[in-house]
């Protein structure tokens, strides 16, 4: 297997990223690659912009499934590389190009060397949002073809390259993003007694939401709400009638959760009723947690030790982050790990620069695993 070539892969992979189930470019990209492989033990699918690649093993007794996701970001890459994203507000800034190159060397091997096991490979759309993990676990491809357990990696821009980080159990919070809607009464700014300000119920109300986490959700629970952007108004001496704020809810348990969509529920009310406006609430996509199951997780992480033994191997802690992958682990067991890639600047940052030796690195490890599975 030549290393250089899925490091290429990711270079044009990573200057056409495309949003959730907008990846056209993407999924013909992926198509003429796998295409080009032999075909002998090789099934290929299409399911919207994403793809499933059946390895057929050779005396199978289980499918292993193994995904990767391929959408990119709505954001303006800022990091002056040659191989810079070529779509205008859009970048892989999450590593998904990462992703995708891996598995296509996994892959890559497993057609020239047939597995024992059949392995299902899932080129997942959308998990950036609105979701792609749970409409394609419930397609009939998949079911007619449901692996016994699932496996996937993330990177992670902290961890040196040659470092593998997961635990078992809860790996990442459940999320829901957050929208709400204000309307009020617009008018002249010299007059803002005959009008409804929405700038100012919208940022009474981005206030009172801080006070969720630290007065009802228990101390020794975690839970986020961040508001990552507002929008109101038109001019400076208007009076806004409408505004937007957008956030994002992570909690530890599902019971946080609720209890947060329950008090964000009655500040909206609140805030209707002191300002005297309507408010419309958006709770968007959602994803489950990412749990990993024990005895797979443990397995995994005896055979890193056991077969890799310059590599690190971390128990690292839950983090909020949140990966629709959850879907798949909810109905299958199996586990999600941290690739190290050693990057200054972390996860959604337009300035994400990933060291590229994890590629070879994280092919390797996952070609030998699967063999012993």
């Amino acid at each position: 297997m030549v290393e250089s070539q899925f490091i290429n892969i990711r270079r044009q992979l990573h200057q056409i990223p495309e949003l959730g189930f907008e990846e056209f470019k993407t999924q013909e990209f992926l198509l003429t690659f796998i295409k080009n492989l032999p075909q002998q033990n090789i099934e290929i699918a299409t399911w919207k912009t994403g793809l499933f690649v059946k390895v057929i093993g050779s005396t199978p007794s289980k499918i292993i499934g193994y995904r990767a996701d391929i959408d990119g970001l709505p954001m303006e890459e800022e990091t002056n590389l040659p191989y810079k994203s070529q779509h205008e507000g859009k970048m892989h800034g999450c590593g998904h190009d990462f992703h995708m190159s891996i598995a296509l060397g996994v892959l890559s091997y497993f057609a020239s060397n047939q597995p024992k096991e059949t392995i299902l490979f899932i080129f997942q759309p959308a998990e950036e949002g609105p979701g792609g993990a749970k409409p394609m676990l419930e397609s009939t491809f998949f079911n007619e073809n449901r692996p016994s357990m699932m496996i996937a990696l993330h990177i992670a821009p902290e961890y040196p390259v040659g470092t593998v980080a997961t635990k078992t159990g809860l790996l990442f919070a459940n999320t829901s993003e957050l929208f709400i809607d204000l309307e009020g009464k617009g008018g002249h700014a010299a007059y803002p007694h005959t009008a409804n300000d929405m700038v100012v119920a919208a940022s009474h109300f981005v206030t009172q939401l801080q006070t969720i986490v630290a007065r009802n959700i228990d101390p020794l629970d975690s839970a986020v709400v961040t508001i990552g952007k507002i929008t109101g108004g038109t001019k400076q001496n208007i009076i806004a009638e409408r505004a937007r704020v957008e956030g994002t809810i992570r909690t530890l348990s599902l019971e946080s959760m609720a209890k947060i969509k329950k008090r964000i529920k009655a500040l909206v009310n609140g805030i209707e009723l002191g300002f005297d406006c309507k408010l419309s609430i958006d709770f968007g996509s959602n994803y489950c947690q990412v749990y990993n199951d024990e005895t797979i997780t443990n397995s995994f992480m005896e055979f890193v030790q056991k077969n890799y033994p310059r590599t690190t191997l971390i128990e690292c802690r839950e983090a909020m982050t949140g990966e629709d992958f959850g879907y798949f682990l909810e109905q299958i067991p199996g586990f999600m790990f941290w690739l190290g890639v050693n990057s200054e600047y972390g996860l959604h940052s337009n300035h994400l620069n990933p060291n590229e030796e994890a590629i070879p690195f994280a092919i390797n490890l996952i070609v030998e695993y699967l063999q012993t599975v």
